[in-house]
């Protein structure tokens, strides 16, 4: 597959600026990926397509308000830093990216907050944008984090923070009523969509549910820059499936029940580290897993995930488990019926 096959005309109309009043009443197109046929409904009749022993597979990673906006010493010039990952707890090390970067070097201080009371000092330069940072803060590690992340703000995506201001009420809007494990600079989507309520009405179903961890990082949102996907490289993201998930997932497998992955993120945690016998093993450690077409799956019977931009990883995932031809034609009727894209958009369910 090349990238120029995912491409397609997608207007900033069609994106969501906001999500629905109520999570679980998005729209939801449902593909049958056998067939091609196509139904219109809402997000939480996902259900219905479900039943008695069925798995449902959600990642409960957890937002941090990555983004920062600091000033440099001396110059006072702005900058942004994006807070990437924690490094080391005790000696307050944090891998970023800052910006512009060409005016940061190693030994430079940032200064952050109003009363510029927090301080980081530059101390590598781990790419040609990246850095790490150390912050100067001799409190106690929760009082520094609380400090650090009230300074922050909640990393939407790039292509929808140049539709609108991050608002205080993205951090909750942003996060998942699920999401207990910090460490992801991007929410899980399609988890965005479940409530409470769907899933008191799962349980009366008896459709079980599971997480996994996988920690979204910047790499998620980085375009492909080759033709040949087969060359494109994803970057590494936490991944941790611990041995309880995965005997439920492998026990509905053995039963003949369907496992849903719940966003392109389960879907490549659910694929990263199979047994011969296609079945999900216990795993703590970084996956890089990238889809694409052509690809056979070995544990989920179905996926659901929000729709995607043109030329996107997660377009090209989602166009390998449903057929690239059925899912263009998906994304075609998509725009054709207003659905909204983004991560506050509506949902596609493939089974």
């Amino acid at each position: 597959m090349k990238l120029s096959q995912f491409q397609f005309p997608l207007t900033n109309d069609k994106i969501a600026l906001y999500p629905p009043r109520w999570r679980d009443e998005c729209k939801l197109m449902v593909l049958h990926k056998d067939s091609g046929e196509i139904e219109h409904t809402i997000f939480k009749n996902i259900i219905d397509y479900f039943g008695k022993g069925d798995t449902f597979v959600l990642n409960n990673t957890r937002v941090f308000p990555a983004m920062l906006r600091g000033n440099k010493e001396k110059t006072g010039a702005d900058i942004g830093v994006f807070l990437l990952r924690e490094l080391n707890r005790e000696q307050r090390l944090w891998d970023v990216i800052v910006d512009p970067a060409r005016k940061i070097r190693i030994g430079n201080k940032l200064y952050f907050g109003e009363d510029e009371s927090m301080v980081a000092e530059v101390i590598d330069n781990t790419t040609s944008r990246g850095r790490t940072l150390r912050f100067l803060f001799d409190g106690p590690y929760e009082e520094f984090k609380e400090s650090l992340f009230a300074l922050g703000k909640t990393p939407l995506p790039e292509f929808l923070t140049n539709l609108r201001e991050v608002e205080d009420e993205d951090r909750e809007r942003y996060q998942t009523i699920f999401a207990t494990e910090e460490g992801a600079v991007a929410a899980p989507a399609a988890g965005l969509h479940f409530s409470r309520e769907l899933f008191n009405r799962m349980i009366l179903k008896d459709i079980n549910k599971v997480f996994i961890t996988v920690h979204m990082g910047i790499g998620h949102f980085s375009g492909v820059d080759v033709e040949d996907l087969s060359k494109h490289k994803m970057h590494s993201e936490r991944l941790i499936i611990s041995p309880e998930s995965a005997q439920v997932i492998n026990n509905t497998k053995r039963a003949g029940h369907k496992v849903l992955a719940v966003g392109i993120t389960v879907m490549r945690g659910l694929e990263t580290y199979v047994t011969t016998n296609d079945e999900v093993n216990p795993y703590d450690g970084w996956t890089n897993k990238f889809i694409f077409p052509p690809y056979r799956f070995a544990v989920p019977n179905a996926i659901v995930s929000n729709f995607h931009l043109p030329l996107s990883t997660m377009l090209m995932s989602v166009a390998a488990f449903g057929g690239y031809e059925k899912v263009m034609n998906a994304y075609h009727v998509a725009l054709e019926q207003d659905y909204k894209f983004g991560p506050y958009g509506d949902a596609l369910l493939i089974i």
